[in-house]
């Protein structure tokens, strides 16, 4: 009886180990909500413009207002808006988002996590002006990935309205 268990034990071992049931755990752990257009226009533009709309200023009619978060709660806000767009990187690496797609898709999807996570650090000092230099240079992260996976599309925040970039 020992040795029956001990050969099934083994069978089972060996089994796991060619990697399909061990990927067959990984694609079944994920349930895609949206594709990727919509990702991008309910969760990551939001979000950037969010982490976006916490320095600088706004002229208008009535005069200039800074944009610069005076609660805690309004810096937290730039903090979780940063730390969503790192997520949202590694979500884009998931291979529900990065199946079929390039390595430069990878390497998109790893700037977003990266200039996220400089972002949350950012958010966290309170420093506005590496808000505004960081959030620059997210600008430029997603623009460059919508250059080759968009090309010619219009920005989402310009078809929804959303909020201006630095």
């Amino acid at each position: 009886m020992r040795r029956m268990l001990y050969g099934l034990a083994m069978a089972v071992a060996l089994s796991a180990c060619d990697g399909t049931a061990e990927k067959a755990v990984e694609e079944s752990a994920y349930v895609r909500a949206h594709d990727i257009r919509q990702l991008m226009l309910v969760v990551v533009d939001p979000q950037a413009d969010v982490f976006w709309n916490s320095a600088g200023t706004i002229n208008d009619a009535s005069g200039e207002h800074d944009l610069t978060p005076t609660t805690d709660e309004g810096w937290f806000a730039t903090q979780s808006a940063a730390a969503t767009v790192a997520e949202m990187g590694n979500l884009l690496l998931t291979p529900q988002f990065a199946e079929g797609r390039g390595e430069d898709w990878k390497q998109f999807a790893k700037s977003l996590v990266e200039i996220g996570m400089i972002a949350e650090k950012a958010a966290v000092d309170r420093d506005t002006n590496a808000i505004m230099e960081v959030g620059a240079t997210m600008d430029r992260v997603c623009e460059a990935c919508h250059q080759v996976y968009l090309p010619g599309a219009a920005r989402p925040a310009q078809e929804t309205g959303g909020g201006k970039k630095p």
